[in-house]
């Protein structure tokens, strides 16, 4: 049976969230089938698949369907949301209206503080060594030029602090600057932004995702940015290879998630070699990381182990 195709008022054990560009049920219905899509379908059944074979009963909707009861689910799984963060207002008031209804995985709270990259922060104070992390508060009238020279930075990262798929992130160089001056200015009208440091080793070393289920690290990939670019995303050109990683990698993601309270069942722990070539956190993906079954494929029963837990207990 397609996992889209239990009927509306059929109660369910889990929703399996995407958005609406990859809900149709039927994939000619999607709006076009290369690699990219194709490796999201495929994520998406393999987590699906794994949690069937628990015997439980699943669906996979769009979070923002507007004609699904949420109340005859028992749980819903984040997956590939990736336009809540275009969609913030609408997504975080759905959020209000199933807080009561279900089981969040990850926890609600959890998604809620992981929506804000101000975490970044928090972990740093924590103990967990992270990428230097500078707010600009929505409105804030900012001199680019004298907060770089505040903070000791000759090159940094500008990105908005709710965010995803590097939507307006810019590296800002002295070449460049005046040109960012006016950007920021425009952009900052409309939300929160935030400054780190420009990390050189991601040109050549590129970032490293660990995957973290129920606390172990299960698996690892590389993600290698395209020639000249800093973005490590394959919206743009970058690529993806499995990594092994060491001792020192493994426990670095698992003493990052030992750090989150609660504990979350699903995580990427996206980490680089930082300018004085230490380990440091970039990024901590919570709420719809791509989790890269595709090269573990054992990670996904380890999902949905942890899953099948979380409910029976």
């Amino acid at each position: 049976m397609n996992s889209n195709s239990v009927n509306n008022n059929s109660p369910v054990d889990i929703v399996v969230l995407t958005e609406d560009k990859y809900a149709p049920a039927d994939k000619q219905q999607l709006p076009e089938l290369g690699w990219y899509t194709l490796q999201v379908l495929l994520e998406d059944e393999l987590v699906i698949d794994a949690l069937k074979q628990k015997k439980l009963n699943v669906i996979k909707k769009s979070w923002s369907d507007p004609d699904y009861n949420w109340s005859l689910c028992r749980a819903v799984l984040f997956r590939t949301t990736w336009d809540y963060f275009d969609r913030f207002g609408e997504f975080s008031h759905w959020l209000k209206t199933i807080e009561s209804k279900v089981v969040c995985i990850n926890d609600l709270s959890t998604i809620l503080w992981n929506m804000d990259k101000r975490y970044l922060i928090e972990m740093a104070q924590k103990g967990i060594r992270s990428v230097d992390t500078y707010i600009l508060p929505k409105g804030k009238v900012v001199n680019l030029k004298r907060t770089l020279e505040d903070h000791g930075l000759s090159e940094a990262i500008l990105k908005p602090v709710v965010s995803g798929a590097a939507r307006h992130t810019y590296r800002i160089t002295k070449e460049n600057i005046d040109d960012m001056e006016q950007k920021l200015s425009d952009l900052i009208k409309q939300e929160d932004f935030m400054l780190q440091p420009f990390q050189k080793n991601i040109m050549s070393d590129g970032e490293l995702s660990l995957m973290v289920i129920d606390g172990k690290v299960t698996h690892a990939v590389r993600k290698i940015a395209a020639e000249g670019d800093f973005r490590v995303q394959d919206d743009h050109g970058g690529t993806v290879v499995p990594h092994q990683p060491d001792e020192n990698e493994t426990q670095f993601a698992e003493q990052a998630i030992l750090a989150c309270d609660p504990k979350p069942i699903y995580a990427r722990v996206d980490i680089i070699r930082d300018n004085d070539d230490k380990l440091s956190l970039m990024e901590l993906e919570l709420i719809e990381p791509e989790l890269f079954f595709r090269f573990h494929r054992p990670a996904a029963f380890a999902l949905a182990e942890a899953i099948y837990q979380r409910l029976d207990s």
